[in-house]
């Protein structure tokens, strides 16, 4: 996401004012098109795959990124200690796979499936698979894994707007500090649909900042440093002369999440989501100090030529027990309507 068109999405940037007249119009074309769309989705002139597991999507209203894969991550986590069996789908944004649909394995390269669902496959070991066509990624996984590991419930890494994909419940995360921007859909304002649409998902998540009324608080809790080249664990005030990158929807978080922890970097150097990383630039950008601290999201594009001074921070979703509680009550009660997958 460019700057320029950030600070017209989040912080009222003059420039939104001048381009007006242009940007107005395409958001007026824009929400007509995906109404029109969604619309024959729901009137059944366009076909919607409903699997025979329950369909769980973690989704936004808000282009960018604004913290779904580590809901993600949690989600699968927690069904996982209930004695379900997750599987994960993602579009694979940002890669480009020789075939469709993919299965993600810890060695897939982040230019096939893109960075999320590696990252997701390597944290939670469960089985992965990537499409445009999110459907036949669910017919994949589905159908490739062995009866006696036979996954119960999909979980989406992504997707609200992907409505041919049938599902059965729908969780939107929220960045707490850039919320909803101006409120103005693509390409005015950052909304895929307008926020009317929160009225009609099972649950809302609010990542950072302060949750409004009807969302659950998250906060992401980082863990201890990981080296990318030895796996050696260090806390980050253990380390000194940091410099910070962070190719994530909102870079400027990641930065600030350092200083909380104690450490100002003597650099930060934010880059474009879903970036791809040459190692000649890490290289350079290292030097600027004595340790390079990156994002998990980050990390998994350079492992294959990281130095062995080079970080990444692990985070973990953290919600209230209470309400982190009836979202997974939610998805059981779901699948017990489904009856067995063997059935």
């Amino acid at each position: 996401m460019s700057t320029l068109i950030e600070k017209i999405w989040f912080q009222r940037h003059p420039a939104g004012i001048a381009l007006m007249p242009v940007l107005w119009p395409l958001s007026k074309i824009f929400g007509a098109i995906s109404r029109y769309r969604r619309q024959q989705f729901s009137d059944g002139k366009k076909p919607s795959y409903r699997a025979p597991v329950p369909v769980v999507i973690v989704g936004n209203i808000t282009a960018g990124g604004n913290g779904k894969t580590p809901v993600v991550i949690w989600l699968v986590e927690q069904l996982l200690a209930q004695g379900l069996k997750p599987g994960v789908v993602s579009r694979g944004y940002g890669g480009k796979a020789p075939h469709y649909p993919y299965q993600v394995d810890a060695d897939s390269p982040t230019a096939y499936v893109g960075d999320e669902p590696v990252l997701i496959h390597r944290r939670t070991g469960v089985p992965v698979a990537v499409s445009p066509v999110r459907a036949d990624a669910v017919k994949l996984l589905l159908g490739e894994t062995d009866e006696d590991q036979h996954i119960d419930v999909i979980i989406t890494d992504d997707g609200l707007q992907h409505y041919a994909l049938a599902r059965d419940l729908e969780i939107v995360v929220i960045d707490g500090q850039r919320r909803f921007g101006n409120q103005h859909l693509i390409p005015m304002g950052p909304l895929r649909e307008s926020c009317e649409r929160l009225r009609e998902v099972d649950f809302q998540i609010c990542n950072g900042g302060e949750a409004q009324l009807g969302e659950i608080p998250m906060r992401l809790s980082p863990s201890a440093l990981i080296n990318l080249k030895t796996g050696e664990r260090c806390l980050v005030t253990e380390l000194s002369d940091i410099v910070a990158m962070a190719g994530i929807g909102h870079p400027p978080r990641f930065f600030e999440t350092l200083r909380e922890l104690g450490v100002e970097p003597i650099y930060c150097q934010p880059f474009a989501d879903h970036q791809a990383f040459k190692q000649q630039e890490l290289t350079v950008l290292a030097e600027k100090g004595q340790h390079l601290v990156m994002t998990e999201k980050d990390a998994v594009k350079c492992h294959a030529f990281a130095e062995s001074n080079w970080w990444y921070l692990p985070v973990d979703a953290e919600l209230p027990a209470r309400q982190a509680q009836d979202i997974i009550s939610q998805i059981i009660k779901v699948k017990e309507q489904y009856g067995s997958p063997s059935a």
